[in-house]
C-alpha cells in the first residue's frame, strides 16, 4: 500500500546503496504534489516523500474554493488575482469532476464597503481574465430575488458573481496519482530524518526507516514546516525569507439556507466570511485569519473565540441564527505565508514565493505561501528554475492535461452523471453521484462490470463498499479510516460510529 500504485522505485541499486533521482520533493500537500506531477511528466526522475497522509495538513483545511480572491484587489494584488482567475478556467477544463461553478451572493450591509467600490471591483474581477463558462456579475434586488430569502427583507440589495468550488484533498491526491502515472515514486508515512549535500552538487536523503535516496535537486514543500526543515538541517542562509504562520478556522453547521449558492459576508472589521453549501445537509462557514505563533508543531484548532466570531459573522445577516452548540465539525489549518511585513494577518500576501539557494553547490528550493487555486502555476514556475539548473527535458503540459478521472466528454459532468446512472441503474443514486464527483471516469475502475451491490464486497454503511476501500488503499495510498472518511470520500460527517470501527478493523488499525 505504501508504494506508488505498485510501481517499483526507480533505478533500484544494490542493498545499502542510495536510489537516485533527479528531484526529491519533501511534502505531499497541494504544492508538493503539483511539482511532482509536472516534473515527472516532463521526463525527470521524481521522488515525493510525505511524513503523513497526502493532504493531511493545510491542503485539506481550506475553504474549498477555486477563486481569484475578490478581496485581494483591496490590497493591490492584481497579479495574484489575475493569475488565480486564469487558473480557475484551467481547472474547470481539466478537473470537471472535482471543480464546479458556484454562484456567490454579496449582500450590502450598512457597514460594508460602498456600492461603487464593489461594482468597480466586480467589473475588474469579470474582465481580468477570460471566462468560457462562468457568467458575469450582476446587481441583485434582495427584496425580490430568492437570494434574499435568508435575510427576510433586512438587506435590500447586493451583487452576485461566480467562482468555483473544489474538493481540496481530492485535488492533492489526484495530482499524486497523476505524478505516479507519469513515473514518480510516492512514499507516504515516510519521515525525512536528514538531508545533506553530497559534496558533488547533489543531496543525500535519509528517512526515519533508514531508507537512503539521492537527488540532484531538493524541493522543500513542507508547508508550515518550511523554515523548521531548513533550521533542522542547518540550511538557513543569510537571504532565507521570513515565514508568517496564519491560522484559518472553519465551522460546519446544519444547513442554514436553501439553494446551491454561497454567500460572501462583509464584516465590520473589514474581513470576509463565506457561507457555502456543504455535503447537502450542512453549511460551511469560514474563514478566520489569526497569527499562529512561530511553532508549527502546535496543532491548529478552531478556538472558542474563532467559533463565536464565525457564528456572529453569519448571524449579522441570516434570520436563522446559529450558535457554537450547533457546530457539528470544525477544522483549522496553518497557512505558511511569505512574510511581506504587513501587520494584519489578513493583509499578508497569499501569493507564493519560491526561494532557491545552494549549499555546497547542491540546489534546494523552498516553497512559501500559495493558494490551492494557483498550485499548478506555482509548479510551472518552479519547473523553469529546475530546468535552468538541471537542464530541460520536456515541455510544459499540465495546462491542457486532465487530472485522473477528468477526461469527461465536453467537460459536461451532468451528462456524464446521466450516463453513469443509466449504466449503474441498480446503484443508489446519491452514492453514485458522490463517487462520480470524487473519481470522475475512474468510478468505472471501482464499480467495473458489477450488476448488483453484492458484487462490491462488504457494505461498511453510509454508501461505502469494500470495492471502493480496496481501490483507495491500492491506488491512492489510503491507510487509515481518517484517510478514507475525511480526505478521500468526505463521508466523515455522514457515517455512524459502527462504520468507523468496522473500517478500522478491516484496515488493521
Amino acid at each position: 500500500m505504501s508504494q506508488s500504485l505498485n510501481i517499483p522505485l526507480a533505478q533500484v541499486k544494490a542493498p545499502g546503496q542510495s536510489i537516485h533521482y533527479d528531484i526529491a520533493v519533501i511534502g505531499g500537500g497541494v504544492n508538493g504534489t503539483a511539482i511532482a506531477r509536472d516534473m515527472a511528466g516532463r521526463g525527470y526522475a521524481v521522488l515525493l516523500l510525505e511524513g503523513g497522509d497526502l493532504a493531511s495538513g493545510t491542503s485539506s483545511a481550506s475553504t474549498k474554493l477555486i477563486h481569484g480572491g475578490l478581496r485581494y484587489l483591496e490590497y493591490g494584488e492584481l497579479h495574484l488575482v489575475k493569475k488565480a482567475l486564469m487558473e480557475r478556467e484551467v481547472l474547470l477544463r481539466t478537473a470537471p469532476h472535482i471543480v464546479s461553478p458556484l454562484r456567490f451572493v454579496l449582500p450590502r450591509a450598512g457597514s460594508s464597503r460602498p456600492k461603487w467600490m464593489l461594482k468597480i471591483g466586480l467589473i475588474l474581477y469579470d474582465h481580468l481574465a477570460r471566462r468560457d463558462v462562468l457568467p458575469d456579475s450582476e446587481s441583485v434586488d434582495l427584496t425580490r430575488h430568492d437570494y434574499g430569502i435568508p435575510f427576510a427583507g433586512r438587506i435590500a440589495d447586493g451583487f452576485a458573481y461566480s467562482d468555483c468550488w473544489v474538493d481540496d484533498a481530492r485535488l492533492v491526491v489526484l495530482q499524486a496519482v497523476d505524478a505516479a502515472r507519469q513515473g514518480a515514486d510516492i512514499l507516504t508515512r515516510t519521515h525525512v530524518h536528514d538531508v545533506s549535500p553530497d559534496g558533488n552538487g547533489g543531496w543525500d536523503i535519509e528517512t526515519n526507516s533508514a531508507q537512503r535516496f539521492h537527488a540532484r535537486f531538493l524541493i522543500n514543500a513542507t508547508g508550515p514546516y518550511v523554515r523548521t526543515f531548513l533550521d533542522r538541517n542547518r540550511l538557513v542562509g543569510p537571504h532565507t525569507p521570513g515565514l508568517r504562520l496564519v491560522r484559518g478556522s472553519h465551522i460546519v453547521v446544519p444547513r442554514i439556507y436553501d439553494g446551491g449558492h454561497a454567500y460572501m459576508l462583509q464584516q465590520p472589521d473589514g474581513r470576509i466570511v463565506f457561507a457555502i453549501p456543504y455535503q447537502e445537509k450542512f453549511t460551511l462557514i469560514g474563514t478566520t485569519d489569526q497569527d499562529h505563533g512561530t511553532n508549527p508543531d502546535v496543532k491548529p484548532v478552531c478556538t472558542p473565540d474563532e467559533a463565536q466570531y464565525l457564528c456572529d459573522a453569519v448571524n449579522r445577516f441570516f434570520i436563522r441564527a446559529v450558535g457554537t452548540q450547533d457546530i457539528v465539525w470544525s477544522y483549522s489549518g496553518v497557512r505558511p505565508l511569505f512574510d511581506n511585513g504587513r501587520g494584519k494577518a489578513a493583509a499578508v500576501t497569499r501569493d507564493y514565493h519560491l526561494h532557491t539557494q545552494h549549499h555546497d553547490h547542491a540546489p534546494i528550493m523552498s516553497i512559501y505561501g500559495g493558494k490551492i487555486t494557483t498550485c499548478r502555476w506555482l509548479a510551472a514556475d518552479a519547473a523553469q528554475e529546475i530546468e535552468r539548473i538541471l537542464g530541460k527535458k520536456g515541455a510544459a503540459w499540465t495546462h491542457k492535461a486532465p487530472l485522473p478521472g477528468g477526461d469527461i466528454i465536453d467537460r459536461d459532468f451532468y451528462e456524464f452523471m446521466g450516463d453513469m446512472m443509466a449504466y449503474y441503474h441498480w446503484f443508489p443514486a446519491r452514492t453514485l453521484e458522490r463517487m462520480a464527483r470524487a473519481y470522475g471516469t475512474h468510478v468505472m475502475r471501482i464499480l467495473g462490470d458489477a450488476a448488483h451491490v453484492g458484487q462490491l464486497g462488504r457494505d461498511f454503511g453510509g454508501g461505502l463498499y469494500q470495492a471502493e476501500v480496496d481501490y483507495l488503499c491500492q491506488q491512492e495510498w489510503a491507510r487509515t479510516a481518517d484517510d478514507i472518511l475525511w480526505r478521500r470520500t468526505k463521508l466523515g460527517l455522514h457515517v455512524k460510529d459502527d462504520t468507523v470501527q468496522a473500517l478500522k478493523k478491516y484496515l488493521g488499525e
